[in-house]
């Protein structure tokens, strides 16, 4: 793989790397279509233990078919810390990740991974898991799970060049 060009920019501290991952709302992964790439979005975790991401999303669509046929991502967790008036400068973090996405079976995996999304997500967790997380939606959820086999990172969160 090739380096990044500005080393200004680049990170290499792996807990930095997790806490771009940790604290960016969405990824955003790339996948290969019969026709060309594709992206999609997403809500994640990150389960820094077992050096995997979590989605979860529908169990049929464009997303699901693709990554039956070639289950490679690409992906990325950005934070934007905006724009830098009269310095034509736009600031971040991002951490980006190369894996393999597995749709999960295991209901006990389900659940590890819907609660660590909500614990992220919900300012009330207990409660959501407590009236969302029933057997009966565990079934019907599907959770993508992306082992993750490469990160690197990026940032700019200073003006380095001025016009």
């Amino acid at each position: 793989m090739k380096g990044v060009r500005r080393k200004e920019k680049e990170v290499t501290d792996r807990s930095e790397m997790v806490r771009v991952l940790n604290e960016a709302k969405y990824v955003t992964i790339a996948m290969i279509d019969v026709d060309g790439p594709y992206l999609a979005t997403l809500t994640h975790v990150f389960d820094e233990k077992n050096n995997v991401l979590y989605f979860h999303c529908a169990k049929e669509g464009r997303k699901i078919d693709i990554l039956r046929r070639d289950n490679r991502v690409w992906g990325q967790a950005l934070i934007d810390l905006g724009y830098v008036e009269r310095k034509c400068d736009h600031l971040y973090e991002s951490t980006q990740f190369k894996g393999k996405a597995v749709f999960v079976q295991s209901t006990q995996e389900k659940r590890h991974a819907l609660e660590a999304m909500i614990r992220k997500n919900d300012p009330d967790p207990e409660e959501v898991i407590g009236a969302q997380l029933t057997e009966e939606s565990l079934a019907r959820v599907n959770v993508g799970r992306i082992d993750i086999e490469h990160m690197s990172g990026k940032k700019s969160d200073k003006v380095i060049i001025s016009l």
